[in-house]
């Protein structure tokens, strides 16, 4: 687990909020559903034979000995919000959430037992359009935060039928260089050959490398529906790379998968990954509905804003509210609040507890603050006070009370 702290916290601000802005000019709504949801839809809808079902769930008994399960992403708890609320059946929506998950695995940079995402997901739109948009808003974004040098990969799985004959093709493949698997290889070959492929174990790469190509064995269908993604990109003027062993970790995926990946965060290289999943709504209980989404960690896109030099906005003060003696005191406090009242956008901090002016004077320039509002018993008596700018080279002035508020407007 892992803490944020308020050093950090602008960061992730800016990251929540360009992604709120964004997410609204799509028309998409926030959504927020449980942290805890019943074990079994989980087991459900990720598959039994992935790692996260297998080993890094966290799962408990409650008192009346029901399994309950820490979300360990959100796709499946908004597919059973859809469904128990009534919210697809002859519907299209388009919704996006934010909020913890949590995995058992190995802590790394980047990578937490408490997490947190974004997630995107658009239920009830079958066509390439719908894959093409959540790919377009992901760029947004990237743009709207100053994000650079992220690649975009992109492949299609099929349909369930094609992929079972792929399948079919894997086991075959790998089955003749059985010598040549690792454990979790081994494991993953009769239930799910497709993870084989999103192996990280360097020894097994060579094997992998040789392994029949999804791409040449989909279905008509899927081809256009790919080929129809990649003229929507073209025509923005999206780049990707069309990887073929790009086949995502969780069962629930078809045709369209795609991922943003970047190689200055190290091992984990994938910032935001996605892709259609078309049978899930049914296989939770649903009506066939078609549907598709995509989710980033926000300690990556964060770490790689960090890395990249981006800066935080929106918590530094405007103006630092510096009050010396007794007099000063007793109406500093009164003047902030009628400066907030008459300038609701200016960020004003009251510098509290006591202390010198030379050590108020020198934590306010230390804040970052633009300007100082120099209070001290006699210009209280005076009802004035001395501004001082802290960014920039100008004499300090002394404004009356009554003028203070368009002062500050005019000079911010």
């Amino acid at each position: 687990m892992n803490d944020v702290l308020p050093a950090d916290i602008a960061l992730w601000q800016r990251l929540e909020g360009a992604a709120r802005d964004t997410f609204a000019a799509y028309g998409y709504n926030e959504i927020r559903v449980p942290i805890v949801e019943s074990t079994q839809l989980f087991k459900r809808s990720i598959g039994e034979f992935t790692d996260i079902v297998e080993k890094e769930m966290y799962t408990f008994e409650d008192r009346s000995g029901d399994s309950l399960t820490l979300r360990p992403e959100a796709t499946a708890g908004i597919v059973r919000a859809m469904i128990t609320n009534g919210l697809i059946h002859n519907q299209r929506q388009k919704v996006w959430c934010l909020g913890p998950m949590f995995r058992h695995e190995r802590p790394q940079k980047g990578r937490y037992r408490q997490f947190h995402q974004l997630d995107v997901e658009a239920f009830g739109y079958a066509g390439p359009d719908i894959d093409a948009e959540l790919i377009m808003l992901s760029a947004r974004l990237w743009k709207a935060l100053g994000i650079q040098r992220l690649k975009l990969n992109i492949n299609s799985l099929g349909t369930p039928e094609s992929r079972r004959v792929y399948r079919d093709l894997l086991i075959e493949y790998f089955s003749a260089h059985h010598d040549k698997l690792d454990e979790d290889s081994v494991r993953r070959l009769s239930g799910n050959p497709m993870r084989i492929l999103d192996s990280k174990n360097p020894d097994m790469q060579a094997v992998i490398a040789g392994a029949p190509l999804i791409t040449e064995h989909l279905d008509d269908e899927s081809q256009a529906h790919f080929k129809g993604l990649c003229a929507h990109l073209d025509a923005v003027g999206i780049q990707y790379v069309i990887n073929p062993r790009l086949v995502r970790g969780l069962d629930y995926y078809s045709r369209t998968v795609f991922e943003w990946i970047t190689t200055e965060l190290g091992s984990q290289d994938a910032v935001c990954s996605g892709g259609r999943y078309d049978g899930l709504v049914t296989q939770l209980g649903g009506e066939a509905t078609p549907a598709i989404g995509w989710a980033l960690g926000e300690e990556r896109i964060v770490g790689l804003m960090q890395t990249q030099g981006i800066a935080a906005t929106g918590t530094i003060a405007d103006v630092v509210l510096v009050i010396v003696g007794a007099k000063a005191e007793a109406e500093g406090l009164a003047l902030a609040e009628r400066l907030r009242d008459a300038l609701p956008t200016c960020r004003i901090e009251a510098q509290l507890g006591g202390g010198s002016f030379k050590s108020q004077l020198k934590r306010a320039d230390k804040s970052g603050a633009k300007f100082a509002l120099i209070l001290g018993d006699t210009e209280t008596e005076r009802r004035i006070a001395g501004l001082k700018s802290l960014r920039a080279e100008a004499p300090q002035v002394e404004i009356s009370w009554d003028q203070l508020a368009a002062e500050l407007a005019n000079r911010l």
